[in-house]
């Protein structure tokens, strides 16, 4: 008698299987000859399922955002008596614009200068502070 058996060992299909078990089986034995079909194709039909429901949660989740925002803008203005330039109640524009004046004026202003004659300075250090020589 040979040490192993020539047979593989296979449970007997009885009616105490269950009807998943039969199932896996089923599905084990058939996954190497169509592996996308049985394994690529549910997953990639998962991951595509799941965008179709993650993104009204989404959206939901940045209008509450949105909401929240516009609320304390608005608590913001009626608190804080802010008010724009033409008395309209709103956020404060920069005061700095005014005195800059256009961009086109800025740019102008900016090209004037001599950006290839300068001269490298050391910042002046506070007492005990390491300058960063050795």
């Amino acid at each position: 008698m040979p040490a192993f058996q020539s047979k593989p060992f296979r449970r007997a299909t009885t009616a105490s299987s269950t009807l998943g078990e039969r199932l896996g089986a089923i599905y084990r034995a058939r996954l190497p000859r169509h592996p996308f079909l049985l394994f690529g194709l549910p997953f990639i039909a998962v991951i595509v399922a799941a965008s179709f429901v993650i993104t009204p949660a989404t959206a939901l989740r940045y209008e509450r955002h949105d909401r929240r925002v516009r609320q304390l803008n608005q608590e913001e203005v009626m608190t804080l008596g802010l008010k724009g330039e033409d008395g309209e109640e709103g956020i404060k524009r920069n005061p700095r614009r005014r005195i800059i004046g256009s961009e086109r004026e800025e740019y102008y202003r900016l090209m004037a200068k001599d950006l290839d004659d300068w001269e490298q300075k050391r910042v002046q250090r506070f007492k005990g502070e390491p300058d960063g020589r050795l």
